[in-house]
């Protein structure tokens, strides 16, 4: 998060950076500790407010995936893999508690 930055709004900004994506936030999916990088990440829910994306300033390519084709072996960090089968768990659902980090 930037300096007086919600984190809802931090994670538009970073979907903006990403992807130029606009979302809007459905609550809050997952808070994920990384102690070996320093890092809390709080992961949301959120839907595209429309359909367009592309490449942000920090990305170089930027695309929709259908659950069976999403490249697993690709994925560069674990807690993606921890959100992605965590929404999938929850797909639907509004009544649960955020996750934490897997065993």
């Amino acid at each position: 998060m930037e300096e007086r930055e919600t984190p809802a709004e931090g994670a538009m900004r970073e979907a903006w950076e990403e992807a130029t994506a606009r979302i809007e936030i459905q609550r809050l999916l997952a808070v994920y500790s990384v102690s070996r990088i320093s890092q809390v990440q709080l992961i949301f829910k959120a839907n595209l407010a429309s359909p367009d994306f592309a490449p942000g300033t920090e990305s170089l390519e930027t695309k929709l995936f259908a659950w069976e084709e999403i490249p697993w072996a690709e994925l560069a960090f674990p807690s993606v893999h921890w959100a992605l089968k965590h929404h999938r768990e929850v797909e639907g659902r509004n009544d649960f508690a955020p996750f934490d980090n897997p065993l």
